[in-house]
């Protein structure tokens, strides 16, 4: 197979419409095909079940926000709306799925909120919440802002990260509520954003926004019980200027870690000790525009594509599997405000 369908969500308070699709064509190194897939207000982050017959979008509806379902059709990218489920608390910043769970986290309430799947796909009303409380040394931290909401390896947990409590949180799930199991506190001011798990190893990569760092953490003792490995700046030393980290992710071998960083617009690119878990730098590469918000490995890993917030653009990068560096290509699809990418395998 030599096409590849992806997806976009994007803020839509310009020109958006909401949830993009697209194809990239790895015999070409082409972007190609963009159009409209599902109208809806705001769908900056998506993303789809295990079999990937479904996707599902955060969504914002006047005061009120939550998540959308959507049937995917594989051939053509459509997206054929099953349900939208909302909550008063406005609309969250990311959302993960299990076969039985949507999660969301939602910035400005500092919550957690957990959303039961149906058997068609179809999400239900929320069945729980989860509300962080505490502040922060930053002036960003002034009440609990939640940036990330999955599921740890084994789908024991959820796991939540918060950028204004400087904590990262383990919750149970059972009989449909969200309890907690544990928290690790990041240094303070560092506003942790994302984090990305080890493949194949017990260690967890959290990337902090405000801080720029990535911090390595192994959970030899359980899923509780993180311990910190290291912790490396994602900026050249001589970078003065505002900069907040973005997104991470790591490759399916579990060899290399990227990351991106929104004012340096850059994307850093990391070779993991196999015995450590610690980070090594190899390549930091400019993002090809400006304020690059997510980025994704393509399913084959021999690409990763870059979405710049600010200048709305959606850039290809080819990468070295072996080596793990990236380099720009010529091919980009402009979309306005985009956020979050992810592919159909």
């Amino acid at each position: 197979m030599s096409t590849f369908r992806g997806y976009i969500g994007t803020y839509t308070k310009v020109d958006s419409k909401g949830i993009y699709t697209f194809t990239l064509d790895t015999e070409a190194k082409r972007l190609q095909e963009i159009e409209v897939a599902a109208e809806l207000g705001n769908p900056t982050y998506v993303n789809l079940d295990a079999d990937q017959t479904h996707l599902y979008a955060v969504v914002k509806e006047g005061s009120e926000g939550g998540v959308a379902s959507y049937k995917v059709d594989k051939e053509t990218g459509k997206l054929t709306h099953l349900t939208t489920e909302l909550t008063d608390d406005g609309s969250p910043c990311h959302v993960s799925v299990n076969d039985s769970l949507a999660v969301t986290a939602n910035y400005h309430s500092g919550r957690i909120t957990a959303f039961p799947l149906q058997a068609d796909g179809s999400v239900a009303p929320a069945s729980s919440y989860a509300q962080h409380e505490g502040t922060g040394p930053h002036e960003r931290q002034e009440k609990p802002h939640a940036h990330f909401a999955g599921f740890t390896p084994d789908n024991q947990y959820v796991i939540a990260v918060d950028l204004g409590t400087d904590k990262v949180v383990t919750y149970s799930y059972e009989d449909g509520k969200l309890t907690e199991a544990g928290s690790y506190s990041c240094n303070p001011g560092s506003g942790p954003r994302h984090l990305a798990f080890h493949p194949k190893e017990k260690y967890v990569y959290v990337f902090t926004e405000l801080s720029n760092e990535i911090i390595t953490l192994s959970y030899e003792d359980g899923i509780n019980a993180f311990k910190e490995v290291q912790v490396v700046s994602t900026l050249p030393d001589d970078f003065l200027e505002n900069s907040q980290g973005s997104a991470i992710h790591i490759s399916s071998d579990g060899r290399f870690v990227y990351a991106a960083n929104r004012g340096h617009d850059s994307i850093v690119v990391y070779e993991v000790n196999p015995y450590s878990g610690e980070l090594s730098l190899i390549q930091r590469v400019p993002s090809a525009g400006n304020w690059p918000r997510d980025f994704v490995l393509d399913p084959t890993e021999a690409f990763v594509v870059v979405s710049n917030e600010e200048t709305g653009n959606v850039v290809l990068f080819e990468r070295d599997p072996e080596k793990g560096t990236i380099t720009q290509l010529d091919s980009t699809l402009e979309v306005s405000k985009p956020v979050c990418l992810k592919f159909l395998n």
